[in-house]
Parts: structure tokens; C-alpha cells; sequence
């Protein structure tokens, strides 16, 4: 007797749902289960081991990301208050990692033990996660055509880089997000799951629609592999492009001038290589799952490894939302004035303590906030 066991994974594409098939030592604690196809291969059974170490790392991303990205949407709202296009691309990029780590306290109870929210919940904070994954991710990209903008071609640039032209820019990446997070969006619910005990656990994934079935590939089984195929296209290989086009533009550019920025050239090549360590390995194992999902891989071993790497790897990625706050924002030696001076201004003393955490400014500015500034003033005059 087999038994199905669900496939619960953050990352909808990620997860099989429809043919994942255990031994009978079924194990109902839940974990992000990306299922080797048993009804294909045989049974193979998965030990839990996301149980045990995603709660904690998902609980310390949950505390990094909602202290620092709550910090620059203050800083922004409150001191900068959205003078250029940067401003509008470090307030939203801060809005989808805040959202992005908000539903990681719900993906960490489903990773302990089930969906205990229902489906109405399982439909928000699911639906919130997959817009705001791909959001966040196309507004680094806006992020850094600014910043190529902003050094490289600082004159031509000026009226193109304003508050206005952002603001349509960050409507129109919010409603890309939105349809980069279909099918995966729309199939979502909370389903019931019983084990051989007899007992039912209820979990939050996408439920893909099933039209055929034996030998050839169902449709479910085909938007797994696209959903999978698609993240590895949107959320890799056209960011690569994007970061390296603009990034070796501006190197080339600030090495071409007088005074050599080499804080600012050590700072991008940290930005692009935190984007690569965190986004990289995630999507080249979900590419690998792609290819299990094909059957270019059978064994059952292989497919434990997987999907062991595809949980490691995921929690890496969400990572990436706790260190933009310090990439983008707080290296700015302009940002770290309105945050202190916004800090003195707050009625909380314990607020103090963070001014114990920020570089003096004596450090260089960022090529993101400080830089803006300092070519709009030069090309202005």
C-alpha cells in the first residue's frame, strides 16, 4: 500500500504534489518535500530533515530582513522622502524583501508541522510570496539600469531618472511580478493529506490540473518542469545579463576617470557576487529538478540529494532579502545621516543602540545612494 505525501515547498514549481509516494514508515511531520515520482520509479522514502534546521533559519531571515528593510522604508518615507528614481527603487525593492520575509514565519510552522491558517491564508501569504519573489529580483535589476544610467550616461539620463518615470517603472515590474507568478499563483490551496495511520494534515501548494494520465505526461507534470524552467529564466539568466552589462559599464567608467573609486568598484563586485552566491545554486539545482521531472534521473538516492540541496539552497536565497538593506542603503554615507538623524529624533531610547552598529562617515558612500547625488549635482552645474 502506498500512500501520497505532499509536496510542500515555498516555491510552488519546486513540489510534487500529484505522485509522491512513501514506505510505510510515513512520516507526518511536513517539510518542503520535493518528492522523487514514486509512482514511476518505485518508493523512496525521504527523511524530514527540513523540520529540523528551516524553522530556525527562516525565524533569523524573518528578525534580519523585517529589522532592516522596516529601517530603509523609514529612512526613505521619513528623511529622503522620494526625490529621484533611486529612492522609488530602494522604497519598493525594501517592500518586496519586508513582504518576502513576512510570510517566511508561515513557511516555518508548514516546515515544523502543517498549514494550520486555511485556505484563505494559504492563498494570501502564498500569493504574496511568489509576486514579491520575482519582484524583488526585477528591481535590483531597475536598480542597477539606475545606477548605468546615473554614472555612465549622467547627462543624457537626468530627465529620464525622475520620481515620476520610477514610480511608472516600479507599477509596471509590480504587475510583471504578478503574471512572472503564474501558473504557480493561481493553483494555489490548501489541501488535505491522509497518512497510513489514517490520520490528515493540511498544506499550501499549488495544485496543478491533471487531464491525462498513464505513459504520457499530464498537464500537471508539464507545469511543474515550465514553472521550474521559467524561474530559471526570469529570476537568473536575464538578471545575469542585466547586472553584468551594467555593472561592467560602470567599472569601465569610474576606472576611465581621474580619481579612481575604488570603494565604490569593491562595492559593486560584493553586490554582484551576493546576488550570484545566493540565487545561483538554487536556481542549478531547481534546473537538476527540472531534468528529474523529465526522467534524466531515476535513482532514488539522487533524488534524496536533490531534494536536500533544493531545501539548503532555497533558504539561501531568501537570505538575499536580509542583505539588501546593507548592499543598497545603509553603505550610503547620505542614508546613515537621515537614519541617525531620524533615530535622535524617535522617542524610543532603545532606538540608540543601532547607531552603535553604522560606519562612521568616514567610510565611502555607496554607488547607489551617494553617488546619485554627487553626478546630479556635477551634471547639473
Amino acid at each position: 500500500m502506498t500512500t501520497l505525501t505532499p509536496t510542500v515547498s515555498a516555491f510552488g514549481a519546486a513540489g510534487d504534489s500529484e505522485s509522491s509516494v512513501t514506505l510505510p514508515s510515513f512520516s507526518t511531520t511536513p517539510d518542503y518535500n520535493y518528492d522523487f515520482d514514486g509512482d514511476r520509479y518505485g518508493p523512496c522514502k525521504y527523511e524530514p530533515h527540513g523540520a529540523s534546521f528551516l524553522p530556525v533559519l527562516y525565524a533569523i531571515f524573518f528578525l534580519l530582513g523585517f529589522v532592516g528593510n522596516s529601517l530603509v522604508i523609514w529612512i526613505i518615507t521619513c528623511g529622503v522622502r522620494l526625490r529621484s528614481m533611486t529612492d522609488v527603487c530602494l522604497l519598493n525593492l525594501a517592500l518586496a524583501d519586508l513582504l518576502l520575509v513576512c510570510t517566511l514565519p508561515f513557511l516555518a510552522h508548514q516546515a515544523r508541522d502543517q498549514w494550520v491558517f486555511g485556505d484563505r491564508m494559504c492563498k494570501v501569504v502564498l500569493g504574496i510570496y511568489h509576486i514579491v519573489f520575482y519582484c524583488g529580483i526585477f528591481f535590483i535589476c531597475l536598480m542597477s539600469l539606475d545606477r548605468y544610467l546615473a554614472i555612465v550616461h549622467a547627462v543624457y539620463a537626468m530627465k529620464a531618472r525622475t520620481r515620476s518615470f520610477g514610480m511608472i517603472a516600479a507599477a509596471v515590474i509590480w504587475l510583471t511580478g504578478f503574471f512572472a507568478s503564474i501558473p504557480d499563483l493561481i493553483f494555489l490551496k490548501q489541501q488535505s493529506v491522509k497518512s497510513l495511520n489514517g490520520s490528515s494534515s493540511q498544506f499550501c501548494l499549488p495544485e496543478y490540473p491533471s487531464t491525462t494520465s498513464g505513459e504520457v505526461p499530464s498537464s500537471a507534470h508539464f507545469w511543474k518542469v515550465f514553472s521550474l524552467l521559467k524561474m530559471n529564466v526570469l529570476g537568473l539568466f536575464i538578471p545575469i545579463f542585466v547586472l553584468s552589462f551594467c555593472y561592467s559599464k560602470i567599472i569601465c567608467k569610474l576606472v576611465s576617470t581621474r580619481t579612481t573609486k575604488k570603494q565604490a568598484i569593491r562595492l559593486i563586485l560584493i553586490v554582484v557576487a551576493a546576488f550570484f552566491c545566493c540565487w545561483i545554486p538554487y536556481n542549478v539545482v531547481s534546473f537538476f529538478k527540472a531534468m528529474e521531472l523529465l526522467q534524466q534521473y531515476t535513482q532514488c538516492e539522487r533524488s534524496k540529494r536533490l531534494r536536500l540541496a533544493l531545501q539548503v539552497t532555497e533558504a539561501i536565497s531568501y537570505f538575499h532579502s536580509c542583505l539588501n538593506p546593507f548592499l543598497y542603503v545603509f553603505v550610503g554615507e547620505k542614508f546613515r545621516r537621515h537614519l541617525v538623524r531620524l533615530i535622535n529624533r524617535a522617542p524610543c531610547k532603545l532606538c540608540q543602540v543601532i547607531k552603535v552598529f553604522l560606519p562612521q562617515d568616514r567610510v565611502h558612500g555607496s554607488v547607489y545612494s551617494q553617488t546619485t547625488s554627487v553626478d546630479e549635482r556635477r551634471t547639473a552645474v
